[in-house]
């Protein structure tokens, strides 16, 4: 329990349903459809559509999401898939024949075919309690009337809004600047386009009109985008992969999406007696710094498309973590992990929803980058992810960027399961950064026996590009400590990730929620 004297937030408790997420009006939607008969799927897919027209830069409707669900009246668990593929015209051939190295996150190249668009229809088909005219009614009326930008949406607004096209800059600037807080966003090009969705389904967005409108803005951009492509957009349902930790089973997506780097990750960091070290102390950073180095080289070498990806049983094999624990040093930073492991590996928007039937969707969804490619549509604005940015143009690599190929994703939903039961569906939001937050979130569970909220603020550190970043709320010593043992120390200038949680508390019935302190949202329950 959090002492009472000082700042922070009390967990949110509620018997009937629930939702955690990162915006105050998403939750309310989402609780609002709960409380007038809709179900889980009805309430995140509500949810999710607001968070596009809530938070602009981190996601809309020309993103991806992938979604972990367990129906109500079951313990199994569901995977959908709703990240779409690259063009088929796509040529890595010739972008390497121009010199590059790797594919330009703010061009047309890097915008594979939005997939969240067809994942929320198939949701709502086949899970769904309400017509989506419904479900979607709430984003139509917010998008029309306008929502107040909130403070952590502004900051990021004015950090990233200059990557738009003059199109995005049309839609999402306020006079060619970022809104201030409080400011209203109102976007009625999209309230059009979730009409046409309502009405129309699926075909509402990747036919017609609005696909002519997409492949349109995408050729004249330089890309190879064709309306067959926009049309044969399908997400697919799938089963999770797992992994065990102090007890509990780990559930992550499988392939594209990166969940065997935070399982990897957590069988590594297993290695260790962590509950002996103090959480907030050099140590448990460090090692949690070293085993995050090893487990994304791992991810780097290995996660691409499901029908590429190479060698995932060795991913998640208790052997593999076992030789890469082996080669961390207690008081050294690895210097070059890729050489380190290369004898190991001889032989790559978050909300969660809870109904009273205790059906449990697990959904994120992303642009990607912050405003995604920056391309967006003239007539109505639908900004484009750039999410082909996490293909490789390496020859032979996995991952190498090929016409109708997914990309290695860095978006994952999670849950946890104990004793045949989903007891904790989560993310952690944060690009690169969510494998090691879940492993960080599910060690500050098991290890340390945080309750969900104070695992969620507990200060965090992510060594990423050569450097450690560590939040303010460590202590100087700590920093000290680990430049010391060779860390390239640095106070990130935003804060690290944002994560959202809700326990189901199966003894009394009831479910807890917390929502992380860096973004602007909350959970709410009834």
């Amino acid at each position: 329990m959090r002492d009472f004297q000082k700042p922070g937030r009390s967990a949110v408790l509620a018997a009937n349903g629930i939702c955690a997420t990162s915006h105050p009006l998403a939750a309310l939607t989402a609780v609002d459809c709960l409380k007038a008969g809709g179900n889980a799927v009805d309430a995140a897919i509500a949810a999710a559509v607001l968070l596009g027209l809530a938070e602009p830069p981190m996601t809309g409707l020309g993103g991806d999401c992938f979604v972990l669900i367990k129906p109500a009246g079951r313990e199994d668990v569901l995977t959908l898939n709703g990240s779409g593929r690259a063009p088929a015209g796509f040529d890595a051939e010739a972008l390497r024949a121009q010199g590059l190295h790797e594919i330009a996150p703010h061009s047309a190249h890097a915008v594979t075919v939005p997939g969240a668009v067809d994942a929320f229809c198939a949701l709502a088909d086949r899970f769904g309690a309400w017509p989506l005219d419904r479900t979607l009614a709430p984003a139509i009326r917010y998008a029309e009337e306008g929502i107040p930008v909130a403070p952590r949406v502004a900051f990021d607004w004015a950090r990233s809004g200059a990557v738009l096209n003059p199109a995005g800059q049309l839609h999402y600037s306020f006079g060619g600047s970022a809104p201030r807080m409080g400011q209203i966003f109102r976007a009625p090009g999209q309230a059009e386009i979730l009409r046409r969705i309502a009405r129309d389904g699926r075909e509402g967005f990747y036919a017609g009109a609005t696909a002519d409108e997409m492949v349109t803005t995408l050729r004249a951009a330089g890309g190879c985008h064709s309306l067959d492509d926009f049309a044969a957009t399908t997400a697919e349902w799938g089963t999770p992969i797992s992994g065990s930790y102090r007890g509990a089973e780990i559930l992550e997506h499988p392939p594209n999406g990166q969940g065997a780097t935070a399982l990897l990750m957590a069988n590594i960091l297993a290695q260790f007696d962590l509950s002996a070290l103090d959480p907030m102390g050099a140590d448990r950073a460090h090692l949690e710094a070293e085993a995050a180095k090893l487990a994304y080289d791992a991810r780097n070498r290995f996660l691409a498309d499901a029908a590429f990806t190479a060698r995932l049983d060795h991913m998640l094999a208790p052997d593999t973590a076992a030789a890469l624990a082996a080669l961390i040093d207690p008081a050294r930073a690895l210097p070059t992990p890729p050489a380190a492991a290369g004898a190991v590996h001889k032989e790559t928007v978050y909300l969660t929803v809870i109904d009273r039937n205790r059906m449990v969707v697990s959904l994120i969804y992303s642009i990607f980058h912050d405003f995604g490619s920056g391309i967006a549509t003239p007539e109505h604005g639908i900004l484009f992810h750039n999410r082909g940015a996490g293909f490789s143009l390496e020859r032979g690599h996995p991952n190498e960027a090929a016409g109708g190929k997914r990309p290695m994703h860095t978006i994952i939903p999670a849950m946890l399961r104990e004793n045949g039961r989903v007891t904790l569906p989560f993310g952690v939001m944060g690009g690169a950064y969510q494998p090691t937050g879940h492993a960080r979130l599910v060690s500050n569970l098991r290890d340390f026996g945080m309750d969900i909220q104070s695992a969620i603020d507990a200060p965090r550190a992510f060594s990423d590009a050569g450097a450690m970043k560590v939040e303010r709320g460590y202590s100087d010593a700590v920093r000290a400590d680990l430049a010391e043992r060779g860390h390239r120390v640095t106070i990130p200038e935003v804060p690290i990730g944002g994560a959202q949680a809700v326990r189901i508390d199966h003894e009394l019935g009831i479910l807890e929620g917390a929502s992380d302190p860096r973004k602007d949202g909350c959970a709410l329950g009834y």
